[in-house]
């Protein structure tokens, strides 16, 4: 079995698709990167990444059994064995993941362009391990999951942003209070109000829905300001985002 050493790596936690686990310069300083000590590094088919990379389902038992505890972390110069850890690729691109010690790829991560070189170039000419993935469910986007598609081409702040305002979207199709919709369609697309005004409940939600799902804008910014306004967990996330930004401007002077 392959090993590498002295990794770094910037969990992302419960995430189910692989846009949400960034790339390097993505990363931010407020991030928690940890060094990994030692870990396998497994070649895999392109099935079997895309399922692990891209969903939250159980890893293949043989797989779990051949990684099992050979994974090394150290924290205050003590060194931890990791239940179930290993870098993984399918020649083209390389993901790290830690199950927690369940049976699921519960934290992923990318690696740092030298390491993730370093990664394809060992298993340069071996054949991928062939792991059976026994049990799979069909795995279905939807608002809250989005297509990849759908995330193309944003930054992570853009996704960030995105995924709260499909939140907010969400939470307004199930709210107390119909007659918003058609508000906060008018505030996306005031040009077309005459007709919205006659548009069923429905009709202006899902209007709503696909005129949003789609790529990002300032316009997009604005809608999302607005629609989480008052409430508080929404908001915590809205400033969040826009605080790191701050922040970042002020460490690029």
């Amino acid at each position: 079995m392959l090993y590498m050493h002295d990794l770094w790596v910037n969990w992302f936690e419960g995430e189910e698709n692989g846009y949400n686990v960034c790339r390097f310069h993505e990363w931010r300083k407020e991030d928690g990167i940890e060094l990994i000590d030692q870990i396998p590094l497994l070649k895999v088919q392109e099935g079997l990444f895309n399922h692990i990379e891209n969903d939250l389902q159980d890893l293949p038992i043989a797989l779990l059994q051949d990684i099992q505890r050979k994974t090394y972390m150290k924290k205050n110069q003590e060194r931890h064995t990791i239940e179930y850890a290993a870098v993984i690729t399918n020649g083209t691109d390389v993901l790290v993941f830690d199950t927690l010690g369940y049976t699921s790829p519960v934290k992923k991560s990318r690696l740092i362009p030298r390491q993730e070189r370093l990664a394809l170039e060992m298993v340069q000419g071996k054949r991928a391990a062939n792991y059976i993935i026994e049990e799979s469910i069909q795995k279905e986007h939807h608002i809250l999951s989005l297509d990849p598609e759908k995330m193309s081409g944003l930054t992570r702040r853009e996704r960030q942003l995105k995924q709260l305002l499909m939140m907010a979207l969400d939470q307004l199709k199930h709210s107390d209070h119909p007659e918003e919709i058609r508000y906060w369609l008018t505030e996306w697309d005031p040009v077309h109000y005459p007709s919205i005004k006659d548009l069923t409940t429905e009709e202006a939600w899902n209007r709503l829905y696909e005129e949003t799902c789609h790529s990002w804008s300032k316009l997009h910014e604005e809608l999302c300001g607005k629609m989480v306004k008052g409430q508080p967990f929404f908001e915590t996330i809205w400033q969040g985002e826009h605080e790191k930004v701050t922040q970042h401007m002020k460490s690029q002077n």
